[in-house]
This record gives C-alpha cells, sequence and structure tokens, in this order.
C-alpha cells in the first residue's frame, strides 16, 4: 500500500497492510519556511518513511502588536488568510504537493483561537514539547484576568482570530494540505477541572476553524495537556484524533470501543521515546495495537518530541516495529 491508501484505510475503519505511522518536531528557527522547510520536511519524511506529514507552522500570526490589555484586544481585526506569515506556509504547503504528489498525505498545523491568543500575550522564543502542568500558563492565566475584566472583549478577540483561521484553513487545503492538525487545549482554560469556560468561549472557535477545514479529508484533530472533557474533543468533526495517552490519559483500551474518530497515537513523547531503550519503544508500539483491539489505528506520539533527547536509535525501532506487524495487525 502507498501511505495515502494505509491512512485511507485507517479512517475508514478498515486493516490496511500494516499500521500506519508519523512523529514530529518543532525544527529550527532556520528551517521554518521557504526552500529550508521544504528541504528538512522531506528529509524528516524520507528519513523514516513516515506515512502522513505533519507540516510544522512556526509563521507565526499576522497580528504584530503584543496584547497586554482589554484596549489590545480591539485591535486584533479581520484578515484574509494570506497574509505573509500565513502566506509561507501556503507556499511550503504547495511545494511539498508538487513534491510528493499526493502520495504522502498532509496535514497542516493550525493552532486554536485560544493558543494564538496565548502568542500575542506572550510571543514563544522556542517550541518545545508542551508542559504537562497547565496551572503554570502564565499566558493563560493573564487572559483568564483579562476575561474577569471585560468578557466580550475576550470573546470577540476569540471570535475574530478563529474566522481568520478559518479563512487560512481552507486557502491551506486549496494549496495542497489533505487536512489541518488542530491543535487544542482545554486544561489552560479551565484550571479548576470544571469544563464550562472552554465549552462556552472556546469550542465555538474550534468548531469554526474547523467548518473552514472541511473540504480536507484527514484533519486531525490534536488534544493538548490534560484534557478535562475528552469526550467532547471526540465528539469534535474530525477524521482522526491525537493526544498524549501515555502521559496524560485516556488509555486507548479506555475509548477504543467508543472513540469515533480514528485513533492517532500510543508513543510516550515525554517518557519512553526520551528515556527509553530501543526494545522498550518497539514494545510500546505492540501494546498501543493490544490496546487498540479490532480498531486499526496511526501510531505516533502524543505530542512533539525533542530531537536533541530522543535517540535516532527509539526512533527506528517504533518504525521497525510498525512495520513488522503485519500478520497480527
Amino acid at each position: 500500500m502507498t501511505p495515502r491508501e494505509r491512512v485511507h484505510c485507517v479512517l475508514a475503519g478498515r486493516r490496511p497492510d500494516r499500521p500506519p505511522l508519523s512523529f514530529w518536531y518543532h525544527f529550527p528557527a532556520d528551517q521554518v519556511s521557504g526552500p529550508a522547510a521544504l528541504r528538512t520536511h522531506l528529509e524528516h519524511r524520507a528519513a523514516f518513511d513516515l506515512d502522513f506529514l505533519k507540516v510544522m507552522n512556526d509563521n507565526g500570526y499576522p497580528h504584530a502588536a503584543r496584547v497586554e490589555s482589554v484596549r489590545d484586544l480591539a485591535a486584533i481585526g479581520e484578515l484574509r488568510g494570506d497574509e505573509p506569515e500565513f502566506a509561507r506556509q501556503l507556499e511550503l504547503l504547495a511545494a511539498l504537493r508538487a513534491e510528493l504528489r499526493g502520495r504522502v498525505p498532509l496535514v497542516t498545523t493550525i493552532f486554536n483561537a485560544w493558543a494564538v491568543l496565548r502568542h500575542l500575550v506572550r510571543p514563544p522564543t522556542t517550541h518545545r514539547p508542551p508542559e504537562m502542568d497547565a496551572a503554570a500558563d502564565e499566558p493563560s492565566r493573564r487572559i483568564r484576568a483579562l476575561y474577569a475584566e471585560n468578557a466580550d472583549a475576550v470573546r470577540a478577540a476569540l471570535r475574530t482570530i478563529a474566522a481568520n483561521l478559518a479563512q487560512f484553513a481552507q486557502r491551506c487545503i486549496a494549496a495542497g494540505a489533505d487536512g489541518v492538525f488542530l491543535s487544542v487545549r482545554d486544561d489552560w482554560v479551565d484550571v479548576s477541572g470544571g469544563p464550562a469556560l472552554y465549552a462556552d468561549l472556546v469550542r465555538p472557535t474550534d468548531l469554526h476553524v474547523l467548518s473552514g477545514a472541511a473540504g480536507g479529508w484527514f484533519n486531525l484533530l490534536h488534544v493538548c495537556g490534560r484534557a478535562i472533557d475528552f469526550a467532547a474533543f471526540a465528539g469534535y468533526p474530525a477524521a482522526a484524533i491525537n493526544w498524549a495517552d501515555r502521559a496524560a490519559g485516556p488509555s486507548l483500551a479506555s475509548v477504543s470501543g467508543w472513540l469515533r474518530p480514528a485513533i492517532c497515537g500510543g508513543l510516550d513523547n515525554l517518557g519512553t521515546l526520551v528515556n527509553g531503550t530501543p526494545e522498550e519503544c518497539a514494545r510500546e508500539v505492540d501494546d498501543a495495537l493490544a490496546q487498540a483491539g479490532s480498531r486499526p489505528m496511526i501510531v505516533a506520539p502524543g505530542c512533539t518530541y525533542d530531537l536533541a533527547r530522543v535517540p535516532r536509535a527509539n526512533l527506528e525501532a517504533v518504525c521497525a516495529a510498525a512495520r513488522g506487524n503485519k500478520g497480527a495487525f
């Protein structure tokens, strides 16, 4: 099977010749756009023969000013979806599509409206695997403080950002992406443990972004952090769902019987990939497939991994284990 055929099988609930797999990390700052980004993405995919390519997107959001007050929120305006920061990603997608010719599915990264607003409150200086302690997230604390000061202003800003991201998502599909990789996270919002604020304030904006990607066949929802209301995310209109089943839960075994989107996970990007042996990484693949049971699944980590900390031998062991699960799978 081709990578595209393999992924299509899993999304349709059928077993391919063997489980498809992929993994990803944030590339260095000089490789996020242009020819360097094209080369790095292609080299990464080819090095491990990945079955789909998560197209990284660290180009930023087209709004130069930092958000420090309620007044700043009003300055967040409507966009077309092809501004310079967006255009760099659109150009990369078109170039990847031309090189791969549709054989390898492309899902392009989009951070949801809350995450974008976080970046406007505090622009990121580096991109690393996620911090699982949501209560320590200072940008989210600041957004909650702005919401307490003026709920309508925060709500309006999130809606505007989401509408702009939906425009961008539509352009991504037109440029050659097979879907979006929408990153969401509710424990930044509902730190008290109750899902009320996320459901009211953020979930509608998530769905708006996904509506812009409705033309894609492989929209992949990434649930970052420790989900407070995983079941609600499982109801999103996405073809597949990816989350840190090892580090955060829920386990694959606990959801395989009822989860509607295709399963994408099984690898511990914060633990086993970093500290385990190649043999332990291979066993983790086998265990993930056993947990999924009768459900075909995509083997992948729960989030990005740290290239400087994950031995290449561990990644190669993951690939070998996935490709060795033919008859049993």
